[in-house]
């Protein structure tokens, strides 16, 4: 019988390590889109990435990007779009700077388009590795308290994305992350961007489309002044319209309690 103890206590040391390497393998698994990321972030601040991401940068590079979409316009709006999802997806500080530039160099309609499609795609692309190395492992250990919060976000998914999309106060970055640690269904999530987007980015988009002339004077150009109190104003509207059906089924659960009462 001590035989047998010893070859079975033999046994479990060997699997130990066998588990824990499992343990890490999974966990690299899990975490590499994360430190792509990370590792692309630190590139990024190494070569000072930040002073390229500007609308100066635009006034400087204006005549050889406009010699590109004269000359080769399909390579040049797969390259763009590409650029634009990489910003997105690495949260990088420029996604607006993109969006004035798609609407400067392809117009309005389709800088727009462009900047939509490429504006969701890289944010669902930071959702799902969101969602997949943080996400679905922080609700498993949640508390009751963000468990709530994420019942009552889920029962008006779309309506309170609508609306953190269309009011320009929080960071899109931050507005791509928080979905993903409240289970909002992928659907959902890009349905509400590629919706929610739109005013704000034909806002840009237009402004870009007219930026000829303020490009080529000495005038400092500064992508806070694009929103102005009027735009402003209409944007808030819209969510406010989006807020309408919380607001509805709120007051018939409060009419109901009243009932029951």
């Amino acid at each position: 019988m001590k035989g047998r103890e010893r070859e079975i206590q033999a046994g479990s040391g060997d699997q130990a390590p066998n588990v824990l390497a499992q343990t890490m393998q999974f966990s690299l698994r899990r975490l590499w889109p994360a430190l792509v990321l990370i590792g692309g972030l630190l590139i990024y601040v190494s070569f000072d990435g930040s002073k390229y991401l500007t609308l100066e940068s635009l006034r400087l590079y204006r005549a050889d990007l406009e010699t590109c979409v004269t000359n080769y316009t399909a390579i040049t709006l797969v390259i763009f779009a590409i650029a634009y999802v990489v910003v997105v997806v690495f949260s990088l500080p420029g996604a607006s700077v993109m969006t004035v530039t798609a609407g400067f160099l392809f117009g309005s309609i389709i800088g727009t388009g462009l900047a939509v499609v490429s504006a969701t795609v890289g944010a669902t692309g930071i959702f799902l590795i969101a969602k997949t190395t943080l996400g679905d492992p922080l609700r498993a250990r949640a508390g009751s308290s963000l468990k709530k919060m994420e019942l009552g976000f889920k029962e008006n998914a779309l309506s309170y994305l609508l609306i953190l999309r269309l009011v320009p106060l929080f960071p899109f970055f931050l507005v791509n992350l928080v979905p993903a640690f409240l289970g909002v269904k992928l659907r959902i999530y890009v349905s509400a961007t590629a919706i929610g987007i739109i005013p704000g980015t034909f806002v840009y988009a237009q402004v870009g489309a007219g930026l000829d002339s303020i490009l080529v004077s000495d005038d400092k150009l500064s992508i806070d002044t694009i929103f102005s109190g009027d735009v402003l104003a209409a944007l808030i509207g819209l969510a406010v319209l989006c807020a309408l059906p919380i607001f509805y089924k709120f007051l018939q659960a409060q009419k109901v309690k009243g009932n029951s009462a």
